[in-house]
């Protein structure tokens, strides 16, 4: 089949390569001048399945209640005359009970495993290499309660076969010796040896340069305008290409991944997501003295920053802004990273000189993304990963092409459209 993939993020660009090894001719739209430029750009490059959890929990909601009007707060809720915000946020609430957090947990971890072990597959398959680490991911606290709370946590994601082991604070210094600085504050850490980081960006850009090698057609500077469609079926995709003209290409199936932008490209459709921008921040530094900074990738829980080496550099991201579709950085949530990170680490990085960041992460309010077909008979989705689509976009580009190829995808999930595992 001739498939259009709108959207050259890690999602979409997964989707495509995945899609042409089913055999499919492929065509990726993406309105930025390359791939991975917009959420997959620079963020916090943790492949985290042991922290594939879902926000809407009971305690995340009280976490939500604590933070309001607190310009530094990990996140961050601005209140808006936006009825896709206030449904999004009833939804999120009616998540919170336990027999959902419970079923959203277990898809969350199915998708988040099954797209590790594909992303480890791919990587020897094709030899791309975007410093990638294998050294686990180490979430320490320093709030005894917190500590407690994460306890329970860990052993219902080893239940359901995720090793994340609890551990003392020496423990957790001799994981990662770049905490010794501070661990007197440390009340404990879990430890997860299977998770993995990289450079997102890196692997993105790689990966569509092997696809556009191996024949999938990359068409950058162009916007999609609409989806046309007729008798139950997406009929053309209008676009604006980069010469400034309107044309319409035409598919057998066109599969959207373009994350927060999903919403409005689908609602005339009468598709409508509950996909909210949800704005994260990163901050860049070179290292300085490499054994003071850490190669184990960390997550700092009381302000919820993950932490990834990369070669030379280190990437801190986090915080979250539910501010509508802006990406102008904050002053505020740019030194609040920057202060953690030295209190953390003194001496590791060039602090005078950051590269500060923000991206829009399409947030469900389940954290459950939509991944599978709509009501239209030939166009399917794949957006909403929120926090994890570095996480989980191997294994849901390589879900979606089983299912745009008619076949059953091997692992447990809810998809839209009824089609299971």
């Amino acid at each position: 089949m001739n498939v259009i993939v709108l959207g050259a993020g890690v999602v979409g660009t997964a989707s495509a390569w995945y899609l042409a090894d089913a055999g499919h001719d492929v065509t990726v739209i993406e309105r930025r001048s390359g791939a991975a430029r917009e959420t997959s750009f620079a963020n916090g490059c943790q492949i985290s399945v042991s922290h594939a959890e879902p926000w809407a929990t009971p305690a995340g909601l009280l976490k939500v209640v604590q933070s309001l009007g607190r310009a530094d707060a990990p996140l961050l809720f601005r209140l808006q005359a936006d009825p896709l915000q206030w449904r999004w946020c009833l939804q999120f609430v009616r998540e919170c009970a336990p027999g959902r957090v419970a079923a959203n947990l277990r898809r969350i971890v199915a998708m988040a495993e099954y797209s590790r072990r594909s992303l480890q597959a791919l990587r020897a398959r094709t030899g791309i290499e975007y410093d990638s680490l294998t050294r686990g991911i180490l979430h320490f606290y320093t709030d005894a309660r917190e500590f407690e709370r994460a306890c329970h946590a860990a052993a219902a994601m080893r239940d359901l076969g995720c090793p994340r082991m609890t551990v003392d604070a020496d423990e957790a210094v001799r994981i990662e010796p770049a905490l010794a600085t501070v661990r007197r504050k440390l009340v404990g850490a879990d430890f997860t040896a299977t998770d993995e980081s990289g450079d997102v960006h890196r692997f993105t850009t790689q990966l569509a340069a092997r696809g556009a090698a191996a024949g999938i057609r990359f068409t950058y500077n162009t916007t999609v305008t609409r989806l046309l469609a007729e008798g139950g079926r997406i009929r053309g995709v209008e676009i604006i290409d980069a010469d400034g003209r309107h044309r319409v290409l035409y598919a057998d199936a066109v599969v959207v991944a373009l994350g927060s932008f999903s919403v409005g490209l689908l609602a005339p459709l009468g598709i409508r997501l509950l996909i909210y921008p949800g704005k994260g921040y990163s901050a860049t530094y070179p290292i300085l003295d490499p054994d003071a900074a850490p190669t184990v990738s960390l997550t700092d829980d009381g302000h919820k920053l993950v932490f990834s080496r990369l070669g030379d550099r280190l990437r801190v991201a986090g915080t979250c802004e539910l501010n509508g579709y802006t990406r102008d950085l904050n002053p505020v949530r740019c030194d609040a990273i920057t202060r953690r990170v030295r209190a953390l680490f003194p001496d590791a990085c060039d602090y005078a000189n950051p590269t500060y960041w923000a991206g829009l992460r399409p947030l469900t309010p389940s954290n459950v993304p939509y991944i599978g077909r709509t009501r239209f008979a030939n166009l399917y989705l794949n957006t909403g990963h929120g926090t994890l689509g570095w996480t989980m976009g191997c294994g849901s580009g390589r879900a979606i092409a089983d299912i745009v190829s008619g076949r059953r995808p091997d692992v447990d999930f809810a998809f839209t459209g009824g089609f299971q595992a």
